[in-house]
């Protein structure tokens, strides 16, 4: 990487840890952190196959209770410089996604770190909101945050020093049994990510229309665009029949000698 490219990189993973909490501009979505990377490093095609992969698993994190997910951010970050280091481009893919995983669960620690470095600052913060120092506040406030982007940016910008040709020659000399468990678990993965979220979207009333999209995705050979059209129409489709119902579960009169019409009414 170029000295422009390596500021670049670790900018994006600056904002990917700070998204991580800020929750505003989802700069820590692995589709969005992987492709900014991709971009900023001359590898858009790779980084946004592996975000859209990566983002099909992170779709099913979710932090429940005390219980807090895997670091969606550190894994799409670290997981991208791998990819561009490792120059196999595309085909670096699957390895790139069986490696973000056990990258998730560590970023779990720095974020324990990061999070009980944050509670003294959440005391100072309170004994300047008894002093009325309402500066003092928020410049704690963006301190806190930082140290959030930063959880992120030095891991990266430790990562971007090592050589390329060290993590190119590490991914060149693992044996082809490894290299082919790597891409069946990195296919797993995303199928697992597949299944969680399904299990938290599926319905008795939407199960049809998942049913006749993998139908149509397998049997035809039409682009994303022209599926993503489909998938549109269909969610539309839905909603209007949604509100027909709705609007006419009050009526009683349910045969308006219009077989279809009849149909839609009591739908």
């Amino acid at each position: 990487m170029s000295a422009i490219q390596m500021i670049l990189v670790v900018i994006v993973a600056f904002f990917a840890g700070m998204e991580g909490i800020l929750d505003e501009f989802q700069f820590h979505q692995p589709i969005i952190a992987c492709t900014l990377i991709g971009l900023v490093t001359g590898n858009l095609e790779a980084g946004i196959i592996l975000g859209g992969s990566l983002q099909m698993l992170a779709l099913g994190w979710a932090n429940i209770g005390a219980a807090v997910a895997p670091d969606a951010a550190l894994a799409s970050v670290a997981s991208a410089i791998i990819l561009v280091l490792g120059g196999q481009g595309v085909a670096g893919v699957n390895s790139a996604i069986a490696i973000a995983i056990p990258l998730a669960v560590a970023g779990l620690f720095l974020t324990m770190i990061v999070r009980t470095l944050s509670v003294p600052v959440v005391h100072m913060m309170d004994k300047a909101a008894e002093t009325g120092d309402f500066r003092k506040i928020e410049i704690l406030q963006m301190v806190a945050i930082a140290m959030q982007g930063l959880r992120i940016a030095i891991p990266a910008a430790a990562m971007i020093f090592i050589p390329a040709d060290v993590v190119k020659s590490a991914l060149e000399s693992m044996p082809a049994w490894l290299n082919e468990g790597m891409a069946i678990g990195g296919g797993m993965v995303v199928a697992v990510g597949y299944a969680l979220v399904i299990n938290m979207m599926a319905t008795k009333e939407v199960w049809p229309f998942f049913i006749l999209g993998f139908c149509i995705a397998a049997v035809t050979n039409l682009t994303l665009m022209a599926l993503g059209a489909i998938a549109v129409a269909f969610a539309l489709i839905y909603l209007n029949l949604s509100k027909m119902g709705g609007s006419n579960s009050g009526s009683n009169s349910s045969n308006t000698g219009d077989p279809l019409g009849d149909i839609l009414n009591d739908y």
